[in-house]
């Protein structure tokens, strides 16, 4: 066990019921190849451990800056600020949140190995043995973390654990590959047809996520893959992008289709990282909203919309 690759995670999550079929523990793994600007989930995109900070909770007691070697925090008239460049939580442990008697910083981020991890999952194996769930592996991207996540399928396959993946689908074709002979169930995000539009608002092009889905299809056909659209306002909140999406979901071979509304949820989060959210005061997605949506897709593939807000 000595020679496992190690991972570095952001959540566990016990019992989820929307992520893969039946009753679910997700690991939220850390890193992502995109920068969506919806993302709910920011604390995800980096691979490194990070603070947060919220202003809210702070007693301005100055004990955090004291316990920072760094010299990366410093007491302001508006509560704490740091100097991200030099904060480095490797080389300190965290010190400040270890001190910080209200709790106003947090950690996002830990290490732990595939043999730990399905430790955690495991404790909830009654309910998997009862729903047919499992682990369904998150984040950030699964897929940055080749290492890790082939140990993770490795030691979920040795204690027979059902396992799901969550992708954006962009990486290497034969490190998705490799990742789908190992897993019995693909949760797989397609946000926008067009290129240009999709390296836009994410940062990178489809074009190699359309492949590797169409390979995924040709070289596992049996696996079930249930493609997702996060339908955000003001990118692909229309009738004729949704059912262009439906239309490559149908022709690629995908096994279900789902709308996710956008939401707010991660909201505050930016500000715990001292980064401007794009979204700010967007209004959230109706039922009444997402209708002309479902219709427009169901002319390719029957669809629905999650009915709690949730968009990764």
């Amino acid at each position: 066990m000595h020679n496992e690759s190690r991972g570095i995670c952001f959540n566990i999550q016990n019992y989820s019921v929307h992520d893969g079929p039946g009753i679910r523990t997700i690991l939220f793994m850390k890193g992502c190849p995109l920068r969506c600007a919806w993302c709910s989930n920011p604390e995800s995109q980096r691979f490194e451990q990070e603070i947060g900070y919220s202003a809210d909770k702070c007693l301005g007691c100055g004990r955090c800056v004291e316990a920072c070697p760094n010299k990366a925090l410093a007491l302001g008239s508006n509560g704490l600020v740091i100097t991200r460049e030099r904060c480095s939580i490797e080389g300190c442990g965290a010190a400040c949140s270890e001190v910080c008697p209200s709790k106003a910083i947090a950690v996002y981020g830990f290490s732990l190995s595939p043999s730990e991890a399905l430790d955690k999952v495991e404790r909830d194996s009654a309910f998997y043995a009862r729903s047919g769930g499992g682990m369904t592996l998150s984040g950030g991207e699964p897929l940055a973390q080749p290492a890790f996540l082939d140990g993770l399928l490795r030691e979920a396959e040795k204690r027979a654990v059902d396992v799901a993946v969550e992708s954006c689908g962009f990486s290497s074709e034969q490190t998705m590959l490799e990742m789908c002979k190992r897993i019995d169930y693909l949760l797989f995000d397609l946000k926008h047809p067009d290129p240009a539009v999709h390296e836009r608002v994410t940062g990178v092009s489809n074009e190699p996520i359309l492949r590797n889905l169409a390979s995924i299809r040709k070289t596992y056909p049996s696996l079930p893959v249930h493609v997702r659209t996060p339908v955000v306002p003001g990118v692909n909140d229309t009738p004729d992008v949704i059912a262009s999406m439906a239309r490559l979901a149908c022709d690629l071979g995908a096994t279900q289709y789902e709308l996710l509304p956008f939401h707010r949820m991660g909201e505050q989060k930016y500000r715990f990282l001292d980064r401007e959210y794009q979204f700010q005061g967007r209004a959230q997605l109706t039922a009444e909203d997402l209708q002309p949506l479902l219709e427009a897709a169901n002319r390719y593939f029957p669809t629905k919309a999650r009915e709690e807000e949730e968009t990764p």
